[in-house]
């Protein structure tokens, strides 16, 4: 009869930790107690063979003798220090039980609830103290991914259901024409854009957060440059001047994100401006950073809001700009973070923003 899986597995296992401890107690005790009294044995042999002559010796019976009483004091040492042993390694061990015991409990609906060790500060509680970190970050990450995924399904279904309700109107309408028909479809092409624009920022961001994959030497003012040409036509029509002054500034980097990184700035410093405003570029460069510098007039932006503007689906005053899809900040963030960047945004004393972002000029090592 063959030996079922589990007692296979169970055989192959190393020891559990708590005979492991227990061995290694057992036998720092019993090598101790070994060496006491080897030592002493050794001594009192030394003083025997030194006794003065005459001393009356016993000879043993039949030429052997066993004396019963070490034995036993040895046996039952070893059973005093096994069990010893055992009992201080289920004491050491019973707080590491108690956090397997919670950590195991903890899931995906009950990330809340927190290890609760009390006692020294030691390597237990600096891993508790870990963990319930480790926990608190989890937590908040599935909120986040919650909210995220409420606030895109809201967005994605806001332009498909104006599409369905203007196509419906325009097929029910029984004095329709060609020219109404017509401004109909127009009107659901616009709708259509939206949201193509919509998913393709959650795919940059989504790429974003996987971090960079590719790696390649470029000039922080050449890709600027290269997104402000594409974009003053817009900003004139605003009113609102751009002006640039890029030095130039080598790094590492994906070309193709941070591009995106300076087009969500770009946008975001047009689209949330004054009539008659500006807009101010700069990109400069030191012995390991390079920085891009982008100022904008506009509403005051309170410090509290600061955060909020790089949560997804966060723009200005409103939770989504109505020229916009709310995720060009947190595009930007992501792809900050992907590269190493520093990320600094403070509100301008006049109103409206400044955002920092500082590249390393060369990549870290992971």
């Amino acid at each position: 009869m063959r030996p079922s899986r589990n007692v296979v597995s169970l055989l192959r296992r190393r020891p559990i930790l708590r005979v492991q401890l227990t061995l290694l107690y057992s036998g720092l005790a019993l090598g101790l107690l070994a060496a006491v009294l080897l030592a002493t044995d050794l001594l009192y042999g030394h003083t025997e063979q030194r006794a003065p002559a005459g001393t009356p010796t016993v000879p043993a019976t039949g030429g052997h003798s066993f004396d019963v009483a070490p034995a036993v004091i040895g046996l039952s040492a070893v059973a005093i220090a096994v069990a010893g042993a055992w009992w201080l390694a289920g004491r050491f061990l019973r707080p590491l039980r108690a956090i397997t015991t919670t950590a195991q409990e903890i899931s995906a609906t009950n990330l809340d609830r927190r290890l609760d060790l009390t006692g020294p500060a030691d390597e237990l509680s600096d891993l508790t103290k870990t963990l319930n970190d480790l926990f608190g970050r989890l937590q908040a990450s599935f909120e986040a991914q919650h909210h995220f995924v409420a606030n895109a399904s809201h967005e994605l279904r806001t332009p498909l259901a104006g599409q369905r309700t203007l196509l419906q109107i325009a097929l029910t309408d029984p004095d329709a024409d060609t020219e109404s028909l017509r401004a109909a479809c127009e009107e659901a092409l616009q709708l259509g854009d939206q949201q193509e624009r919509l998913i393709e920022a959650l795919l940059t961001l989504a790429t974003s957060e996987r971090g960079v994959e590719r790696w390649e030497p470029v000039d922080l003012a050449e890709i600027t440059e290269d997104v402000l040409s594409g974009r003053r036509n817009a900003a004139d029509r605003r009113g609102i001047h751009i002006d640039a002054g890029l030095d130039p500034a080598p790094m590492v980097g994906d070309p193709r994100l941070v591009t995106s990184l300076v087009a969500n700035l770009v946008d975001n410093a047009v689209r949330h401006n004054l009539a008659g405003g500006h807009v101010t570029v700069s990109t400069t460069s030191s012995t390991e950073r390079a920085t891009l510098t982008i100022s904008n007039t506009g509403p005051s932006v309170p410090h509290q809001d600061l955060e909020r503007l790089f949560q997804p689906f966060q723009a200005g005053t409103e939770r989504v700009h109505h020229d916009g899809h709310g995720l060009g900040l947190a595009i930007v963030r992501a792809i900050a973070e992907a590269h190493g960047a520093g990320l600094s945004p403070h509100p301008r004393t006049d109103g409206g923003l400044t955002v920092d972002v500082s590249f390393p000029r060369q990549r870290k090592s992971p």
